[in-house]
């Protein structure tokens, strides 16, 4: 059974004792295709290096997460601007507005989100969206951008039902990872309503492993919990799951073309 794991942070501290180990798991369980989104500027040369390592396996984002949006955000997308010319990226992410912890780079959360979603239209690239206490901001910027050459996820969705209709909407497909396995997630609630083909698979490792690991380091190995939850709750089978999730994430990345 072939999965991807549509966002990993493989290349984070966390992994430093046990990566190879780690990637060794999930390629057991058929999971050979990581997408890997970008944080900041400081993490570039870690990512660039683990795509080195498994240059098959790896694919590399561009973009500044909105919780990075400091006052030097400028020079941050500046670099994200140098990656899209120079250097083959699959996507432009992780990228959005988070309030969660600090409300006080709004305005510059919003400028940076608008503008990354426009270097990605202009490269023909999805984009991968973050999004914590602040759909309405998320939304209002996608206003802008909708058409045709609007595409991506909506990463670690955990919204409402008519939250995930207004994703849809906008030509994205949903990041579904560890939070449809809690008992507290409340997607489990209305996800099965949601037909297949607007799904994708992911761990946010090392963040949100899935029941029965939760609390844990996340990894991808862990997708599986996910493709299992999500076979109970559409009543059919784990391997349809992963070719309809699977084949959702090909189409929309082109993965075929930047192996």
């Amino acid at each position: 059974m072939k999965l991807i794991d549509s966002h990993t942070h493989l290349y984070l501290p966390d992994f430093d004792e046990d990566r190879d180990a780690v990637i060794a798991r999930a390629n057991a369980f058929g999971i050979d295709t990581f997408l890997l989104p970008a944080i900041d500027a400081s993490y570039t040369s870690r990512m660039e290096d683990l795509k080195k390592a498994y240059p098959n396996q790896m694919h590399l984002m561009t973009g500044l997460h909105p919780t990075h949006v400091k006052e030097n955000y400028e020079e941050e997308l500046d670099h994200v601007e140098e990656l899209l010319k120079s250097q083959t990226r699959v996507a432009v992410g992780e990228i959005g507005i988070d309030l969660y912890w600090d409300r006080s780079f709004l305005p510059q959360q919003r400028i940076a989100f608008d503008r990354q979603i426009q270097w990605a239209k202009d490269h023909d690239l999805p984009i991968v969206i973050h999004c914590r206490d602040a759909f309405k901001e998320v939304f209002d910027v996608l206003a802008g951008h909708r058409g045709p050459k609007l595409k991506g996820i909506f990463h670690c969705f955990t919204g409402t039902q008519a939250d995930a209709q207004q994703a849809l909407d906008c030509n994205l497909l949903l990041g579904i990872g560890g939070v449809v396995t809690f008992k507290n997630g409340k997607i489990d609630q209305y996800i099965a309503d949601i037909p297949l083909k607007h799904l994708v698979l992911e761990t946010d490792a090392p963040y949100l492993a899935p029941t029965p690991y939760r609390g844990k380091r996340n990894e991808s190995a862990y997708l599986y919990e996910v493709v299992k939850r999500l076979a109970e709750l559409y009543q059919t089978t784990p391997e349809i799951i992963a070719v309809q999730t699977t084949q959702n994430l090909i189409n929309c990345f082109d993965l075929g073309e930047k192996k």
